[in-house]
């Protein structure tokens, strides 16, 4: 027969895993919406082009001009695939290529004038969404989200 100590520490392993579950549940539907989300922005940013050619739009955006290894890396992308997206880019006038002034056989990629209005529209297309699902949350409610999610990143406080 067990003993009332056995039995709640039986129910307490329980509901841990119980508690778990729940979380991993919530984070896989919390990267399922951020994907779907991300193709909707990638859509709004060229409606022909696929959802890794917008990463490498909005890493140019947030990071600056940089090479295409450099691009590659940064979005753990292959760099034949970084490229031929890129030259996509390059040809919807959404990101220009000129010589590396430190190594003429490299390229620096930068995102044009026509890339940085695009981009910025899909930021504000997808601030918007995220927005509204924030909307009614109080202060207190943001910013414990905002620790817990630091603290389960790793981050400091």
């Amino acid at each position: 027969m067990e003993t009332p100590e056995k039995k709640t520490a039986i129910q307490t392993v329980h509901e841990r895993e119980t508690l778990v579950l729940a979380l991993g549940e919530q984070l896989s539907a919390l990267l399922s919406a951020s994907r779907a989300l991300t193709v909707a922005t990638s859509a709004e940013f060229h409606p022909d082009l696929p959802p890794a050619a917008f990463h490498i739009a909005h890493w140019l955006h947030v990071f600056g001009p940089a090479k295409v290894s450099c691009v590659a890396e940064a979005v753990a992308m292959d760099r034949s695939a970084t490229s031929r997206l890129t030259a996509r880019l390059i040809d919807l006038e959404l990101v220009e290529a000129r010589p590396d002034p430190l190594d003429g056989r490299g390229t620096i990629l930068s995102l044009s004038r026509r890339g940085r209005k695009k981009i910025r529209q899909a930021i504000l297309h997808k601030g918007d969404v995220f927005r509204q699902r924030i909307d009614d949350w109080s202060d207190v409610d943001l910013e414990q989200l905002t620790q817990l999610l630091r603290r389960f990143n790793g981050l400091p406080p």
